[in-house]
């Protein structure tokens, strides 16, 4: 008999055997009970999660931060029930957190070796197109100011502007990457909007202050879906991992009921 295909899937397997594996370090107290399916979160719990994040962050966490880390404690506790379940448990940190990433392994398998089609690739290429806008390239030259009145001052006057040791007053043909490595990521985002046609504009703010700039050149081509096929592909396997593991993770948490203290 000729089974489905679905069925050699190993993301089927790994929920059929209903064994998913993310451990955190023990947390003491009374063992964990794996035919429970009630995870309590107490006032306790809670006060030993901030202190976690308190020990690492060397402050105390905000509401937010500490919700992230009680929905992240409840994911944690509900795989490695599942995997006390299969009896794989082990009183060693380290041994766990090894079958947690080996778990996690088998649930993207299928993603991590998998080929895509032209068809699927140019799908995920065309619906993240702005992931790959870097590789487009820029010819500028900047002048920086101590602030925004200053900066609107020099756009009569660019030679009045504060010299940098830091920042290059021109570049040619910089891919935006490498701008943002350099002037910031809010530098390039209103680089972007400004026309190529050699006259001054801004102020454009950045962290190390106010610019005005001139672009002279601006490559306009679409990014090149052959010349990125590698990295698309990759992007494309990573994006399969994460929502295999997440939809993994999903249908096993809905089996639990999560009680936390208010």
């Amino acid at each position: 008999m000729t089974l489905p295909g679905w069925t050699r899937e190993p993301l089927v397997h790994f929920l059929a055997l209903g064994a998913v594996l993310y451990v955190v370090l023990t947390w003491g107290g009374t063992p964990v009970d794996p035919s429970s399916r009630v995870i309590a979160v107490d006032g306790a719990r809670k006060a030993q999660l901030a202190l976690a994040f308190e020990q690492v962050m060397g402050r105390a966490p905000t509401d937010a931060e500490l919700d992230a880390r009680i929905e992240r404690y409840v994911r944690e506790e509900v795989l490695y029930r599942e995997a006390l379940r299969l009896g794989l448990d082990a009183d060693d940190a380290v041994v766990r957190q090894r079958m947690v990433a080996k778990m996690d392994m088998t649930a993207s398998a299928a993603a991590e070796i998998a080929e895509p089609d032209e068809a699927t690739l140019r799908a995920f290429f065309k619906a993240n197109q702005a992931r790959y806008a870097g590789t487009r390239a820029v010819s500028f030259e900047q002048r920086l100011f101590g602030d925004e009145q200053a900066a609107r001052a020099g756009l009569a006057d660019p030679g009045a502007a504060a010299r940098s040791a830091s920042l290059p007053p021109q570049m040619t043909e910089a891919p935006q990457r490498e701008v943002e490595a350099r002037f910031g990521q809010q530098f390039a985002q209103g680089l972007a909007g400004i026309a190529a046609d050699g006259q001054w504009h801004g102020p454009i703010p950045s962290g190390f202050g106010w610019h005005i700039v001139r672009v002279t050149g601006r490559d306009s081509s679409e990014p090149d879906f052959e010349a990125l096929r590698p990295r698309i592909a990759n992007d494309w396997r990573s994006a399969q991992i994460a929502t295999r593991e997440e939809r993994a993770y999903a249908i096993l948490r809905s089996a639990y009921r999560v009680d936390i203290d208010k």
